[in-house]
């Protein structure tokens, strides 16, 4: 009965972010949903600014806090190895309906692209994001990433086995490209009101201090095989860094 719960545990977790992640394209976007990034502002600026800032710090704290491997350690004593990922992933999905539900929308419009192919071309490129974004978990194993694989093989007796180091695909031209599918997805805005700058701007911030929090726990769990993939390939432009010298890493957010 417990791989049994541990295993619907899992996959109602998965759905949760399933629907989360669908959610997103709607609200980031502005389009489809019932709340975004965009409305129009309800409060004073100072009242709803602090608020925004305090759901992106409640987020950043949550997302990145559980994923380094001492907190790991301490709450897998807690809850089981098998669901350790699922529990994370709810969490963040919790997280981000918090976000969607309370975001407080600023007004005043940064730049509005014109009607046409110019805000089609914007459009396009901000759902862009999203498949690269969801390309690239597809690369490093979308279902382990998100914790299913873990709670299946619970399910099934099965030993779980700890992600490989590798380097497929887009991984060879840069070293995250989910982090460049979430900055497309924040700055490719047909419309940039100033609640929309403030959501850009401060994860933006966060993604270039995950990845260093990230890389740092990468290096310790694979040691020279990702020192030198470091080296060699660059963080988030292709062609921009990284030196000619594959074997994706999994990533820990």
């Amino acid at each position: 009965m417990a791989r049994i719960g541990i295993f619907v545990f899992g996959l109602i977790s998965y759905l949760v972010f399933f629907a989360v992640f669908l959610y997103g394209i709607g609200f980031i976007g502005g389009f489809l949903t019932p709340t975004s990034l965009d409305a129009a502002p309800t409060m004073p600026l100072a009242q709803a600014l602090a608020i925004d800032l305090g759901l992106l710090t409640v987020f950043a704290i949550q997302h990145s806090g559980m994923a380094r491997p001492a907190f790991k350690k301490w709450w897998t004593k807690i809850v089981p190895p098998a669901a350790e990922r699922s529990a994370y992933v709810l969490l963040s999905s919790l997280c981000l309906v918090a976000l969607f539900a309370f975001w407080q929308p600023i007004g005043g419009v940064i730049w509005d692209t014109p009607e046409g192919w110019p805000r089609m071309a914007v459009t396009g490129l901000y759902l862009f994001g999203w498949l690269l974004l969801l390309y690239a978990t597809f690369l490093i194993d979308h279902f382990d990433l998100f914790g299913l694989t873990q709670v299946w093989r619970r399910m099934s007796n099965g030993a779980y086995r700890e992600p490989t180091f590798k380097t497929p695909g887009l991984y060879k031209l840069m070293r995250h490209p989910i982090y460049v599918g979430w900055l497309i997805i924040f700055w490719a805005a047909p419309t940039m009101t100033v609640a929309h700058l403030v959501f850009a701007v401060v994860t933006t911030v966060y993604i270039l201090v995950a990845i260093q929090l990230e890389e740092r726990d990468l290096i310790r769990q694979f040691g020279k095989d990702y020192t030198d993939y470091k080296q060699r390939t660059p963080m988030l432009v292709p062609g921009m860094g990284g030196r000619k010298m594959s074997t994706p890493a999994r990533h820990a957010e």
